[in-house]
């Protein structure tokens, strides 16, 4: 077995845009520009940002969704570009993604038995109408849904529901990995608990992986078991969970970590407050991407890219790294 189940090298993934009658090029969205980062067998990896720096088509490059400009994404050592039609097809059953409107996922013309059902008898895992029904049946109890909902439609349920019957829909086809995009971010917070709960208990009885995407730190402490915290397109941190929320190391994680709620006095300290907006990704700054809004930048980090610092975990291993100059 490959020791990683997902593999991303330097990937780049940049977006034309197009203007005029002649739809010519005039510019280039820098959306990912060299990120590093890998997910082991049974983890959860938390991706982390503001909105806007790329979470989200890190997610989409690593079930192949969109190409990469630059750079390897390999899915259990294999390079997802040099995958043949039939390859991809089972790459796709074993890769799944949630995203984070559960409505516009699902087709209002098609029934939750049908949503869920289709792709099992399209990839063979059932042979019959019953087998489909009996294993739709299962998906439901799993997810916490009565099987008696088959016949119905999307629009007759809540967000919460219908975020159920998504997650469903991926689990059907015993995935390895699932990619989980903003998957809570629309519910209210008593139901964001209830959703959470599902996908690690899930994890735990179904071995899955997750790919984590969440701009809400909270929510990453609760389920990941390490951290990437991504700002306009490149790494600024990876640690495990523990040691990035004790021992934050580069500024922005610290600014980020300020700014999430907490539960009892004790843990409130100073707010850091970042100036400025995130750059256009379009134009982004020179050297450090963070040094317009970074409070200790100096003249250096307008001219030299951040290297890669690597600090001992509390565990002993170094498996905490962060990018920065100034250290």
């Amino acid at each position: 077995m490959h020791p990683n189940l997902l593999d991303i090298t330097n990937l780049h993934v940049y977006f034309p845009i197009y203007a005029g009658i002649l739809r010519r090029e005039v510019a280039v969205v820098k959306a990912i520009r060299g990120i590093d980062m890998t997910l082991g067998h049974g983890e959860v990896l938390g991706v982390v940002g503001e909105s806007g720096c790329g979470k989200s088509t890190i997610g989409r490059a690593a079930i192949h969704l969109v190409e990469a400009t630059e750079g390897i994404v390999k899915f259990l050592g294999k390079d997802l570009k040099s995958l043949n039609k039939r390859e991809l097809l089972e790459f796709r059953r074993e890769a799944q993604i949630v995203f984070q409107d559960p409505l516009s996922s699902l087709n209002p013309r098609k029934s939750i038995g049908t949503a869920i059902g289709e792709s099992l008898l399209y990839r063979g895992l059932v042979t019959t109408v019953e087998e489909q029904q009996n294993r739709v049946a299962e998906v439901l109890k799993r997810v916490g849904l009565s099987p008696d909902i088959m016949d119905r439609y999307p629009h007759q349920f809540s967000g919460g529901q219908q975020q159920r019957i998504c997650i469903g829909r991926a689990i059907a086809l015993n995935p390895k990995m699932i990619i989980c995009d903003e998957v809570v971010s629309a519910l209210d917070v008593s139901v964001q608990a209830q959703i959470l709960n599902l996908l690690y208990d899930l994890k735990m009885t179904l071995g899955l992986s997750y790919l984590f995407i969440s701009h809400d730190l909270s929510i990453i402490h609760h389920l990941s078991d390490r951290v990437v915290v991504i700002y306009l397109g490149k790494v600024m941190e990876t640690a495990t969970t523990k040691e990035l929320f004790e021992n934050p190391k580069h500024p922005y994680t610290q600014a980020l970590l300020s700014a999430t709620p907490k539960s009892h006095p004790k843990e409130i300290k100073e707010r850091i407050l970042l100036k400025g907006q995130i750059p256009s990704a379009i134009n982004p700054p020179s050297g450090c991407p963070f040094r317009t809004r970074c409070p200790y930048a100096q003249p250096i980090c307008a001219e030299t890219p951040p290297h890669k610092i690597i600090k001992d975990c509390v565990t002993g291993k170094e498996d905490h790294h962060y990018h920065c100059i100034l250290d």
